[in-house]
């Protein structure tokens, strides 16, 4: 298929299809016109880079962690078990964030004399 049609599948801009291109997470066979030529396996793959990039994840990460999934989801596979720890650090660094703005939130609150919302902060 060609850009244009993966674009509409999987409702991904053909300029970020490219850009997935420039950073090695797809790589589309070139027809004798030099037109892009994606396979069916391609819209799953679109797809996982999606899911992957709204975790935080940037592409270079990506790019490792896309050789590792199982089947259409994008659970690891224990071919991959130095990924593990990389993710591990990554969701701690997240939720440190999202503490950090819990916190930030509460003081605004308490300046603008709303009550605070106390929560529980969880272990790391």
């Amino acid at each position: 298929m060609r850009i244009g049609e993966l674009s509409q599948r999987t409702g991904v801009s053909q300029r970020s299809l490219r850009y997935y291109e420039e950073q090695g997470l797809l790589t589309p066979a070139r027809l004798p016109s030099r037109y892009r030529d994606y396979d069916e396996r391609t819209v799953t793959i679109v797809r996982r880079i999606q899911i992957l990039l709204s975790a935080g994840l940037g592409t270079s990460a990506i790019a490792e962690i896309l050789p590792c999934a199982i089947d259409d989801t994008v659970v690891l596979s224990g071919r991959c078990p130095e990924l593990i720890d990389g993710l591990a650090q990554e969701r701690e660094r997240i939720t440190a964030a999202i503490d950090d703005l819990i916190a930030a939130r509460d003081i605004l609150d308490s300046l603008l004399g709303r009550p605070l919302h106390v929560q529980a902060v969880p272990s790391r």
